[in-house]
């Protein structure tokens, strides 16, 4: 009795140390405390690259896209992830509103999944999906002929 009832107090020791999830803090701020913030206050926090984008570059696509996310985001039950909206749109600055949404990014032959999250704020969404495929480097003599003569005889 003795041995099951110290595991049964180590289970729930480990169990305890296990806290709860860690808060993201973007220049001190929380992710709600974000959302709550004004576009020029926003802008003040981003870096110098990004407050010249925001004041340079004003599409109407941005904000359409803007705008179904967050339809799409209120139109998901609670709990359940939203539909995935697809854009062209790389050169988007991820923007707090647009956190816990599923975006299909065009990388050029296809649409690549990101689903948004707060580490990711301030950031363009073409830094999720590659435009290419990184290199594997394997053996010599997998691919072209030509590079198949350039093996050594052993």
């Amino acid at each position: 009795l003795e041995f099951a009832d110290a595991a049964r107090i180590m289970s729930d020791v480990k169990k305890s140390k296990r806290g709860p999830f860690k808060k993201f803090f973007y220049r001190g701020y929380e992710v709600h405390q974000l959302v709550d913030l004004g576009q020029t206050e926003m802008k003040a926090l981003l870096h110098a690259r990004a407050r010249r984008h925001f004041k340079t570059r004003k599409h109407p696509w941005t904000n359409k896209f803007l705008q179904r996310l967050i339809k799409a985001k209120k139109k998901a039950a609670p709990g359940t992830k939203p539909e995935i909206i697809k854009t062209h749109l790389r050169n988007m600055i991820i923007r707090p509103e647009m956190v816990a949404s599923l975006v299909g990014v065009y990388n050029g032959k296809g649409y690549i999944l990101v689903e948004i999250k707060p580490d990711m704020v301030g950031h363009y969404l073409g830094e999720f999906a590659l435009t290419y495929q990184p290199v594997k480097h394997g053996r010599p003599g997998t691919g072209n002929v030509l590079q198949n003569r350039f093996i050594p005889i052993k």
